[in-house]
């Protein structure tokens, strides 16, 4: 594990992007899982630079995102399929019927879960998973349990998640309860993982999370296990 301490936003922002525009580089037409929330956006910026200076191409490129909010269609601006075309995909060229979001809204969802883990398999895996880390060490909707949850599965999000993605709703009663999201099993599979963390309200759980034990109440602690895992944390905020 590479564990990289910077100084701003900014240059988190930027290692991240020049890691996965490496991998593009290297691969065309690569697998590269991706994360929604506030701390991607620099690096998602950052992407949408270099595809309109013609220095990275997304032509060929798949994506899969980590998951879903539970009952919220694409259309609905608060989710992570909205999320994703408006901060990422609507901005560069890739073809958007190679970027796959759980589907929150599934008849039947174990069937769904079931189908996007097929996905991923049939792609090979992930070449490159991108992560961020919620204030209780969640990786994806993974939350803290008694045991890794290896499958996409249907999860019921805990209070300090709610209480943290609440900044994006009205009101935090508008915060869906449950979520769908992608499993240890993919996230383990992936061939790169970069975990981006920014803050001081995150140098709690990064120091529990990569420097205490593997422990399932601590999900990000399973990366220890991982081998090509490149984290990258800086204490600044964005600068406004």
């Amino acid at each position: 594990m590479r564990y990289i301490k910077v100084d701003s936003y900014e240059i988190m922002s930027r290692k991240a992007a020049a890691i996965i525009a490496a991998e593009i580089v290297r691969k065309p037409n690569c697998v590269i899982g991706l994360a929604t929330g506030s701390t991607p956006l620099g690096t998602y910026a950052q992407l949408i630079e270099w595809n309109k200076k013609g220095d990275l191409d997304f032509s060929e490129v798949t994506s899969v995102n980590l998951d879903e909010y539970y009952g919220l269609d694409a259309s609905n601006d608060q989710s992570y399929r909205y999320f994703m075309n408006t901060n990422l995909f609507d901005h560069i060229n890739i073809d958007k019927a190679n970027t796959y979001v759980p589907n929150g809204i599934a008849d039947d969802i174990d069937a769904e879960c079931a189908a996007y883990d097929k996905r991923i398999e049939d792609f090979g895996g992930i070449d490159i998973q991108l992560l961020g880390i919620g204030p209780d060490g969640h990786i994806g909707f993974n939350e803290p349990d008694t045991c890794f949850v290896k499958p996409t599965h249907k999860v019921t999000l805990d209070a300090s998640t709610i209480e943290a993605n609440s900044r994006f709703f009205n009101d935090i009663s508008e915060v869906p309860t449950s979520a769908v999201t992608m499993g240890m099993g993919a996230i383990m599979g992936a061939k790169k993982v970069i975990l981006i963390a920014n803050g001081l309200n995150k140098k709690e759980i990064m120091e529990k999370a990569f420097f205490g034990p593997i422990d399932p109440q601590v999900p990000a602690s399973i990366l220890q296990l991982h081998p090509d895992v490149t984290v990258i944390y800086t204490e600044k905020n964005p600068v406004k």
